[in-house]
């Protein structure tokens, strides 16, 4: 490990099969905060400042790739599955059980024990199942514009649906960073300026650490045949805060307020304005309500 109060360098570890990429901020001596990003994200989704200001506010903070994206195993021999597949929700290549056993395994070899868990979007469905396949690693759940797995709530808008699903990959680093901004525009929040240039610049790193849209597609084969948890998620005992846009229209505000009510005594958080991103606006009261959170944890 680096020195108290630095950011790592990217290291690799071992973990459930996988070799998974990750990075650490914070002094390794407090409480461990572990992000898990969503469909097609890499770490680098999770912003450096928001990692340091989560770090600050006395966190051992922990970002990495999952499976199938960035610098973490990628299944190549497991191949691409067709939109056919994912339409009829044909067996994929592995499911969200699969990523959530991934995380605890990386918990596990990191050797943090207990963590604080935050997962965004699909990072929200593999933290409600580490909470429930690995009760014993987890002291909190933050969940950020996700949902119970149910198909009856927190369903996109269809417009939204077919754009995003009909969208090609992005050839060079260039039409990532083009593409990064369509999609801002598309499912981000309304209530909020647009970073152009920071959404650029992220896209760009992402590409040139990885780019392969097998990966995220066997990924999105993935979240189409999970489980609807929800009745499963009333066992869930540790604290929970649940955290979504109100103008999200991907994940619609449905999906985090089934949440809110599966999981005992979870609180919920919503933000007008805010759609399916993080914007930097509302970093310091996201920092805020999750150290608070962990806190009570």
């Amino acid at each position: 490990m680096d020195a108290p109060g630095t950011q790592t360098t990217a290291q690799r570890v071992a973990a459930n099969g996988m070799e998974l990429a990750y990075e650490t901020f914070g002094e390794r001596t407090d409480p461990p905060l572990v992000l898990i990003m969503g469909l097609g994200g890499q770490m680098v989704a999770w912003p450096e400042e928001l990692c340091r200001a989560l770090a600050d506010a006395g966190h051992f903070v922990v970002r990495f790739d999952n499976r199938d994206v960035g610098q973490s195993t990628h299944l190549d021999d497991a191949g691409m599955p067709t939109l056919g597949d994912l339409l009829r929700r044909r067996k994929p290549p592995y499911g969200i059980e699969d990523m959530a056993d991934d995380t605890a395994a990386l918990i596990e070899a990191l050797d943090l024990d207990r963590v604080h868990l935050v997962g965004a979007s699909m990072g929200g469905f593999i933290a409600q199942t580490v909470a429930l396949r690995h009760p014993s690693r987890v002291r909190s759940l933050t969940l950020i514009m996700t949902s119970t797995g149910s198909r009856k709530v927190g369903r996109a808008k269809t417009k939204v649906f077919v754009t995003v699903m009909r969208r090609k990959p992005a050839a060079d680093r260039e039409a990532a960073a083009v593409g990064a901004v369509e999609m801002a525009r598309l499912i981000g929040s309304p209530g909020f300026p647009v970073d152009e240039v920071r959404l650029q610049d992220a896209a760009r790193r992402a590409f040139d650490r990885s780019n392969d849209p097998a990966g995220v597609r066997r990924q999105v084969a993935a979240i189409g045949a999970q489980a609807d948890r929800t009745r499963d998620l009333a066992s869930v005992e540790v604290p929970t805060l649940v955290v979504h846009g109100l103008d999200d229209p991907l994940v619609r505000v449905t999906g985090g307020m089934a949440l809110a009510r599966a999981i005992p005594g979870a609180k919920f958080v919503g933000y007008p304005g805010m759609g399916h991103d993080l914007p930097p606006a509302l970093w310091p009261d996201l920092v805020a309500e999750i150290s608070a959170l962990t806190r009570r944890a």
